[in-house]
Order: C-alpha cells, then sequence, then structure tokens
C-alpha cells in the first residue's frame, strides 16, 4: 500500500492527469488488428488509402487499448483502484494513423461513496485523446471504483 498516491479522496472533481506522448507504429497497428480487428483497413496502407479512414488506420479497440495504458501509467497503478464496472461511452472521432502521436487527459466529473460498499467510492472520469496536430481523436466516459484511504484497513 505504500505505493498508492491516489485514493478516493485525492480524485476531486475538476482534477486532470495528462498522459504523455505515444507514437504509433505501422507495426504495432497490423499486430493488433491480425489478432483482434482484421479489417483491410486496419491491415495494410493500400487498404487504408482507399478507405474513408485515409490511410493505415488503428483499430478503434486498439485506441482504447493505448488509451488503458496511459490511464494505467499514469494513474491505475499509483491508486487504490478497485476495477470499473464498465464503460458509458466511447467516441472515435478521428482516425489515428500510422506514424501519429497520440497523448491526452483524463478529469475526475464526479465522486461519490458507494453506500453499498463501505470504504469504495466511485470515480466518474472523462478521457480525452489527441494527436499531434491537437485534434481529438477518442474520447471515453468511465467509472471507476476506489478504496477510501480511511477504509484502507477495513
Amino acid at each position: 500500500m505504500s505505493d498508492i498516491r491516489y485514493w478516493y479522496e485525492d480524485l476531486t472533481p475538476g482534477r486532470v492527469f495528462r498522459h504523455g506522448d505515444r507514437k504509433v507504429t505501422a507495426e504495432e497497428i497490423i499486430r493488433f488488428a491480425q489478432e483482434f480487428d482484421p479489417q483491410p483497413f486496419h491491415l495494410s496502407e493500400e487498404a487504408g488509402k482507399a478507405s474513408i479512414l485515409g490511410g493505415l488506420s488503428a483499430s478503434g479497440w486498439h485506441t482504447c487499448s493505448m488509451t488503458m495504458r496511459m490511464y494505467y501509467d499514469n494513474i491505475l497503478r499509483w491508486s487504490s483502484s478497485e476495477g470499473a464496472p464498465g464503460i458509458d461511452t466511447i467516441e472515435w472521432r478521428k482516425p489515428v494513423l500510422a506514424g501519429d502521436t497520440l497523448s491526452g487527459e483524463t478529469k475526475v466529473i464526479e465522486a461519490r461513496a458507494l453506500n453499498s460498499r463501505p470504504g469504495i467510492g466511485i470515480v466518474r472520469l472523462h478521457h480525452t485523446i489527441i494527436n499531434q496536430n491537437g485534434e481529438t481523436v477518442m474520447f471515453m466516459d468511465n467509472p471507476g471504483m476506489f478504496r477510501m484511504r480511511l477504509g484502507a484497513d477495513a
């Protein structure tokens, strides 16, 4: 527990966590697509250019996975997270193309104690991911459950 920096009480509405840059390579786009989303525009530059996406494009699920990694690296690994009951909203606004550099932020929208689970609070989060041009490529809203500092020994 000594590594915990973010307890429920630290995740106050309005707090923003910034995520560092992540370069997206053609190789990782293709590798992810081969296993999880083998649509042609995720597998070849030619098929991507022939599509409305304009080039080799990461699967939206790959973009979600990269977002999850940024969220984990900057918040979850240092938190009292107890998981999440789901995702409320995901929107893929622009394609993520090979060579793009992603960054973004996670903002705390709401936090409240769970009456049904003493010592646990639920935190509503909004994740925004942008490309190197400052364009929003994805946003996601989800609740997360976090242990309370006072409930750490419960």
